[in-house]
């Protein structure tokens, strides 16, 4: 548990898309609960995804992947909440 705590302090933002790959796999699968497979697929395309916009932003700098994953999840986590239709309250 130290082991995977240790991690979590570390990665950041980075665990975010731990949230949001469910809820993305959820919505391409129309409506069918995901399966561990899909969300991990979907976890690590966004992560990928992130990671390479992230190198590529700017020319001759990179910017932290923690930055692009978290302003990418809160954009995506305020689409979710103003499309749940009173899921959430």
């Amino acid at each position: 548990m130290l082991l995977t705590a240790t991690v979590c302090a570390f990665c950041g933002p980075i665990s975010f898309v731990a949230l949001c790959a469910p809820a993305i796999a959820r919505s391409l699968r129309r409506g069918a609960a995901p399966s561990l497979g899909t969300s991990a697929l979907v976890g690590s395309v966004l992560l990928v995804g992130a990671d390479l916009v992230a190198q590529h932003a700017w020319p001759g700098r990179s910017i932290p992947v923690g930055a692009v994953t978290g302003a990418l999840g809160a954009v995506f986590l305020l689409w979710l909440l103003a499309t749940s239709k009173g899921r959430f309250a």
